[in-house]
């Protein structure tokens, strides 16, 4: 038996940095936390390293390879949070599909849904202690090896996102395919939404259950959306994750976690983000700090939003994009993040100058009050 099987999901070392996740309950803090989407990831020297001549989903499904790729970033910077390593297309996977990581492409459905009756292929039920223990077991392992330094986040993708990468076969542009569907299978649409929906309530609580101290839901194709879809296929699903995944950690007599919800490209939706059950709601770099503060309400906390390209800039002009951020957003509520994850061709040292950064200005301008 792997001795990591024998790891159990409690008696975790005691959280020693919680500003995180009191940020995301808009207390008062001493300084603003900091993450990255993407911060175990190809920037980094170690990971490519690790990563070398492996498959990528054969990586995810390694609970001890996922671990030590979420915890190297840690060794470097000084993140006030960690995320664990994994791919939000594990769920396709998990309900019968077969995706394929491409080197150079990304990933692949080689039999994506192309007519309703294709739902016929994918599982009715999933049994997600089953089909994606993996994730829960390297959640598991990653609390207990990461030592209370920082809290754990654990995430899925949105209901809208996979159904999108599930007809598309793959990354695209226009998601014109997955729409077709929207306008000329809006039942089965609806169908596979719920479907996908079912899986992630039960995939995010289970990872809550393994020891995810936070969780973020990804929906990264908000962009392809205009504001009358958005309410109809993807807003709905995602207040309902939040809703029945609340409830179930409540029955469950779990601690109650703060959840993330980011829609990229969803500037259109803010309003409607910020009434949609999440504690927190993820910026991407084309909406204003401040009137993302205004158009929220101080309803719920905000996390971002600086483009990642800025990161190829200089540390001092890291150091002035990072303070205009913080004084548009404001110390109070808020996560920084950037707009979207790390591309692999970014310096590592500007990474830690925007870590530092907003350590340093964020500690400058609280101290002012």
């Amino acid at each position: 038996m792997d001795k990591d099987s024998l790891i159990l999901p409690k008696d975790f070392p005691e959280l020693k940095n919680d500003t995180f996740l009191r940020a995301a309950r808009g207390e008062e803090l001493e300084h603003i936390p900091v993450w990255c989407m993407r911060q175990a990831g190809r920037y980094l020297p170690e990971f490519r390293e690790s990563r070398a001549g492996k498959d990528f989903f054969e990586t995810c499904r390694s609970p001890e390879a996922c671990c030590e790729l979420t915890l190297q970033p840690l060794r470097r910077f000084s993140f006030d949070a960690a995320i664990i390593f994994s791919d939000i297309l594990v769920v396709p996977q998990a309900m019968g599909m077969e995706v394929q990581m491409s080197p150079g492409k990304g990933p692949t459905f080689p039999e994506p849904l192309k007519e309703p009756e294709d739902l016929q292929r994918l599982k009715t039920k999933v049994d997600v202690w089953s089909e994606l223990d993996y994730v829960f077991k390297a959640i598991t392992l990653t609390r207990h090896r990461i030592e209370g330094k920082v809290p754990l986040i654990g995430f899925t993708g949105a209901p809208w996102t996979l159904m999108s990468y599930m007809i598309e076969g793959g990354g695209s542009t226009t998601h014109s395919k997955a729409k077709r569907w929207l306008y000329r299978y809006p039942e089965a649409s609806h169908k596979l939404l719920s479907q996908l929906t079912d899986v992630i309530v039960e995939y995010l609580l289970g990872q809550v259950q393994a020891g995810a101290q936070a969780l973020q839901v990804f929906e990264s194709h908000t962009g392809c959306l205009g504001p009358v879809e958005f309410k109809e296929f993807s807003l709905p699903y995602l207040r309902d994750i939040a809703r029945r995944v609340k409830d179930q950690i409540k029955e469950s007599g779990l601690d109650n976690v703060p959840m993330i919800v980011f829609a990229k490209d969803g500037h259109y939706g803010l309003e409607d983000l910020s009434e949609s059950g999440y504690e927190v709601v993820g910026l991407d770099w084309t909406i204003d700090p401040r009137s993302a503060r205004i158009r929220t309400g101080g309803k719920v906390s905000l996390q971002g939003n600086m483009d990642p390209c800025a990161l190829y800039a200089t540390k001092e002009r890291i150091s002035e994009i990072v303070k205009r951020m913080l004084e548009g957003f404001g110390t109070k509520g808020y996560i920084a993040n950037l707009g979207h994850g790390l591309y692999p061709d970014m310096d590592p040292e500007n990474v830690g100058a925007f870590v530092e950064a907003v350590h340093t200005h964020s500690r400058q301008l609280i101290n002012r009050k």
